[in-house]
């Protein structure tokens, strides 16, 4: 789009902004008349600058203005009344504001005899008239463009058509305006005179006398614009007049066109001041050269990276506003008048071909950055505008795509999206000489592929990219091409899979078969220290995608070796395509079906210790040795080890992810080996060693796992997940909740109290202080204390064995209380590298049973696996079952017992803080975590029964407790008394803790069954069982009052039998005061004494009822 003739140059608008006087004062008379309103209204009229400043100001102005005769004009137009024009314009304006008001009706002039255009010059010595003339037609226009829904009115006009008139409407309007500022708005004046003609010419001059309003004015016009301005009559009225404006003020149209982009409106004017802020680029940085290394260089502007950021920005409304601006552009008939995407398309081909270099030259790196620039506005054009490309476009953009760049990592770059621009845009491929370019310049690009490579770290790569779309187009994969252009171009955009036959031919016939692929692929090298700041299409993309195609099984090409070496050259934070690629090299070794094809080898297992090697080794020894489970993670800090010492983050980012990483591969292939065992065992393949898996410190290495919880997002849940499977005992919520506690204390913690590199902590010193532990207690703690606070893990695996041999000393009586704890917090750190009745030492034991527990399912399960017995499967699982119940209730029953108080127990006060009651809330804890883990085992254990005195404590310190309520009505039912008598108080003490509604209903039944006992009971069993049964009625009926009335009635028949049989003897009368009174002796041989104790805890039974149980005592 050319400059438009605008009336004001931008050197005197730059001076007005400023009020440069020196360069208003070397100004021509007609480059100062359009802002002489202005200057003559600040130089004549009182300034609040008093300053000396000012008054030097404004008589520099006075003497530029003593050079122009048209000043005396303007000087009488300042000399009228304002105060009454004031009150006519308001009148004014309020008659324009009523309906149907005619330009005949007028308060500012009488009725016109003439035509506006002659009245005006007649008023030629009376400008308080002329005003008068202009403000009328002025509101006039306004109050008519109001009544518009439209922007396409048009107001005929003989006065400002007139060219004669123009500079004295100039002088008047800026007066005007300036004196009544709050009656006459600019941005109504400007939208007026919009629709007259040389409005355009007025506004701009207009402005020039105000330039501090240029923002407002143009934020207002683009702010009342339209979404596409080219589409009517008033829209490209606007369209010219802010590029007028911009043009005057060009250090304005990036704000202007700033407007444009958050109004959503007047796109056309955004290409227009983008093409002159290009145009004015290129004139300032080459001067008067026009030759085409002027575009180049002007191409520095920020055309192009501007429509790029708003077809590819974040805001959506935006991105669909410049869509539709292309859309209708492209609708337009060539034959119109040029449009504004006309323009775009024009600039933007110079552009391209400025930037394609001549056939069989390199492209200059200063050009690299730029064209890809160009590749990508032109793949969003496409893609997300729908525009389509004109046969020119397309060649040029074949040209520049197969041009050859320079070997940098901007020309890779260019190279990896000239690729996506053919992929995104497959009609680039007209011809089959255009197909032939095409395919020479892939063959050079995979001969040159060393030459880019030297210069990439971590970013795209042209010829790993080259692979995986072959390898999609090999297997039918679109979606993943799709994918693949999306994520390099940096947009979402339809590639149309039919379009690409061509390109697949390319790809799958003349460049690249599967075979070639597969054996070309174990070739490529790793890429070192592989994380997740590692950008773009990498080796392990297509290593990969070959894995999941199968495609190395199918031509017998071993992939093991680049595996594991990548596995190897991994770091933190881990590269999310990392899980990917064990799990489709674990499924490429396990055979799926009894005929497989040609399987991977698997990683042998001194390859997968060796990455544990450091870990495991000892100070003074590198090699692997050690129990299950005996590791860390950190290299010895001897002189003897390594010549340099490495950092923690070293060994987190060198040794802690392939560490992971190896677990992980391991464990997969555990799980699938048992999953696919039968087809297995057609090719022989062999299982990995128990050997392997005890040397690896599983434990510590989830525990460090979760410490770079955000480095291994992709790997910790399904590591997790498998670990819980084929190894739960090292999954226990203790471990983790201790991990995050701070029970277990990292050696980064440790600060001051970390062991000096000359401290020595032997076995066979930690052998003599165990054993003294009770004669010299101080020495034992000084030594545990240095050896929790050892960093060095071979120290600890050393020192563990005799450790846990002297684990019987602290049962001594006497042992300090600090010593045990100590030593409870060494062997939960050892617990962390090797997974293995005092308090301190019952809760290592219920750690092991926690461990022990969990493993032994595992191990029955892949006992059962083993066999491989379908017919016997059935059985198997019951005696399985069967065996782990025997066993785990077992060991609840044992720890039940623990929580009886010894003899020495009985005769001590009740304490809180009493070793007992620690012991007890161990034990509580550990069971209720059983309970809810297998509620069939809450079941047996209870229907085996355990001593009653227990029953308060169990209900009270396990809240897995209530789960009993489901079968305590089965319990009832058992024929045994035991169990009756032992259900009947379970209910009393679960009804105390659970009020609910489940709980007095099963109360109730409870009452039932005692009822219907009462009568079917042998005469031997029945006092018996009442004596046993009938204190737990005091706390039924406390839990539920409404039951007193049942309970009582049972009280009042048993009572009656029992008053009964004391008649049957003769000795009724015997009060229960005397038979308190009497002694055991007498008791026993007195006939039927079980009935009167039976009858005097009836009596004691019901007064507790009476005094707990009930609200109103008084009732009885």
């Amino acid at each position: 789009m050319a400059h438009p003739d605008i009336p004001v140059k931008p050197h005197v608008f730059c001076a007005m902004q400023r009020m440069d006087t020196d360069i208003l004062s070397v100004c021509t008379e007609t480059e100062l008349r359009p802002v002489l309103p202005g200057l003559t209204r600040m130089a004549l009229c009182a300034s609040l600058d008093a300053s000396d400043s000012g008054k030097l100001l404004r008589k520099k102005v006075l003497g530029t203005l003593s050079k122009t005769e048209a000043v005396n004009n303007i000087v009488e137009v300042l000399s009228i009344d304002f105060h009454a024009l004031e009150q006519d314009v308001k009148k004014e304006q309020q008659l324009r504001s009523k309906l149907g008001s005619s330009l005949s009706e007028s308060v500012l002039v009488s009725q016109l005899q003439h035509g506006i255009a002659l009245e005006f010059e007649r008023s030629k010595n009376d400008p308080a008239q002329r005003i008068r003339l202009l403000l009328s037609e002025l509101l006039f226009i306004a109050s008519e463009l109001k009544d518009q829904k439209a922007g396409n009115y048009v107001k005929q006009s003989d006065l400002f058509e007139c060219q004669v008139y123009l500079e004295e409407i100039l002088d008047v309007l800026c007066i005007a305006i300036a004196e009544l500022p709050n009656l006459l708005s600019i941005l109504d004046i400007v939208e007026a005179l919009m629709c007259v003609g040389n409005g355009n010419r007025l506004v701009c001059q207009l402005v020039a006398n105000n330039p501090e309003s240029f923002l407002e004015v143009c934020n207002s016009l683009v702010a009342r614009g339209e979404k596409q301005e080219e589409e009517s009559l008033g829209g490209r009225r606007r369209l010219s007049l802010l590029h007028m404006l911009c043009a005057m003020n060009p250090k304005g149209a990036l704000t202007v066109r700033n407007f444009c982009v958050e109004n959503c409106n007047m796109p056309g004017l955004l290409v227009a001041l983008s093409t002159q802020l290009s145009d004015t680029a290129a004139d300032q940085y080459s001067g008067d050269s026009t030759d085409a290394s002027s575009v180049v260089k002007g191409s520095e502007n920020d055309t192009i990276p501007f429509f790029t950021s708003l077809l590819l920005g974040s805001d959506v409304g935006v991105r669909t506003w410049i869509s539709a601006f292309i859309k209708a552009g492209q609708k337009r008939k060539p034959e119109a008048s040029p449009s504004m995407l006309c323009l775009l398309r024009k600039y933007l081909l110079e552009q391209l071909i400025a930037m394609t270099p001549i056939r069989g030259q390199i492209m200059a790196e200063s050009k690299v950055v730029v064209a890809s620039s160009i590749l990508r506005l032109y793949c969003a054009l496409k893609g997300i505008a729908t525009m389509k490309y004109s046969d020119e476009e397309m060649g040029c953009l074949l040209r520049l795509v197969i041009t050859h760049p320079a070997s940098t990592r901007a020309g890779a770059h260019f190279i990896s999206l000239g690729i996506c621009t053919l992929i995104a845009s497959p009609g680039l491929l007209r011809s089959l000489d255009d197909e032939q370019h095409v395919v020479n310049w892939f063959r050079w690009l995979m001969t040159s592929e060393t030459h880019f490579e030297k210069h990439l770290d971590k970013t795209n790569s042209p010829g790993e990219m080259l692979f995986l779309l072959a390898l999609n187009f090999h297997n039918n994969q679109m979606q993943a091409i799709t994918d693949l252009v999306c994520n390099t171009l940096g947009m979402k955009i339809a590639v149309k899979t039919s379009a690409l036959v061509k390109i697949r031919q390319i790809f799958t016939m003349e460049l690249f078969t599967e075979q070639v692929i597969a054996a070309h692929a174990v070739r490529l090298p790793v890429t070192p220290n592989l994380d997740a700041n590692a950008t773009g299409y990498l080796p392990v993309h297509s290593i990969l995608q070959l894995l999941k195609s199968r495609a190395f099984s199918k031509h017998r090409v071993s992939i093991k070796k680049w595996v594991y070496k990548q596995i190897c050259s991994s770091c933190f934070p881990l590269h999310p395509l990392l899980p990917q690629l064990i799990e489709s090299y674990v499924n490429s070794v396990i055979p799926k079906t009894q005929r497989p094809e040609h399987t991977n080898e698997r990683i042998q297992e001194d390859e997968a210790l060796a990455l544990f090697e450091t870990t495991l080794a000892s100070p003074a020894t590198p090699a692997i040795t050690g129990r299950k489970k005996n590791s860390g993670n950190k290299k010895s800090n001897k002189a003897g080890s390594r010549p340099k010492l490495q950092t923690s983050s070293d060994v987190q980012g060198k040794q802690l992810c392939p560490q992971l990483l190896m677990l992980y591969y391991l464990l997969l292939y555990e799980d699938l080996y048992k999953t696919h065992k039968k087809m297995i065992d057609v090719v022989q393949l062999p299982v990995y060693s128990e050997h392997v898996m005890s040397k690896i410190p599983i434990s510590y290495l989830v525990q460090e796992a979760l410490k770079h919880g955000n480095n291994c997002q992709n790997l910790f849940p399904p590591m997790i997940r498998l670990l819980s499977l084929h190894f739960p005992h090292l999954c226990l919520v203790e471990d983790w909740l201790d991990a995050h506690v701070g029970l277990i204390c990292s050696p980064e913690g440790q600060g001051d109290k970390q062991v000096k590199p000359n401290v020595k902590v032997t076995p066979a010193m930690v052998k003599e202080a165990m054993a003294k532990c009770k004669t010299q207690p101080s020495a034992t703690i000084l030594l545990l204390e240095k050896l929790l606070s050892v960093t060095s893990t071979a120290v600890l695996r050393d020192c563990q064995d005799e450790l846990v041999a002297g684990l019987p000393y602290l049962l001594e009586d006497g042992t300090p209380r600090r010593l045990q704890d100590l030593v409870k917090k060494v062997w939960f750190k050892l617990h962390t590298y090797t997974p293995r009745r005092c308090p301190p030492l019952l809760e290592i034991v219920l750690r092991v049973l926690s461990a022990y527990t969990q493993a032994c399912r595992v191990y029955l399960n892949s006992h059962i696996q083993d066999a491989g017995s379908l017919e016997k499967e059935k059985d198997q699982q019951e005696l399985k079952m069967a065996l782990l119940s025997a066993q785990e209730s077992a060991i609840v029953q044992i720890l039940l017992e623990v929580c009886l108080p010894l003899d020495t127990e009985k005769m001590q006060p009740h304490s809180e803080l009493s070793s007992l009651r620690e012991v007890c809330c161990l034990v509580f804890s550990y069971i209720h975590q059983v309970f809810i883990a297998d509620p069939h085992l809450a079941k047996l254990v209870h229907f085996q029964g355990y001593p009653s005195d227990l029953i308060p404590q169990v209900v009270a310190g396990v809240p897995s407790m209530h789960i009993c309520l489901d079968f305590i009505p089965e319990l009832l039912g058992q024929p045994q008394r035991k169990k009756q008598i032992f259900g009947i108080q379970l209910l009393a003490a679960l009804c105390t803790h659970y009020h609910l509604p489940k709980s007095m209903n099963i109360a109730k039944l409870g009452i039932d069954v005692m009822f219907t006992l009462m009568s079917v009971l042998e005469k031997s069993n029945w006092v018996a069982f009442f004596q046993q049964t009938i204190p737990s009625l005091v706390l039924i009926c406390e839990a539920f009052p409404p039951l007193c009335e049942d309970a009582t009635a049972l009280l009042t028949q048993i009572g009656r039998v029992c008053h009964a049989q004391l008649t049957v003897a003769g000795n009724a009368s015997t009060t229960n005061i005397e038979l308190s009174q009497q002694n055991e002796t007498e008791k026993s041989i007195l006939p039927n004494s079980d009935h009167k104790v039976l009858y005097s805890l009836v009596q004691a039974t019901f007064t507790q009822i009476t005094r707990r149980a009930l609200v109103l005592s008084k009732l009885y």
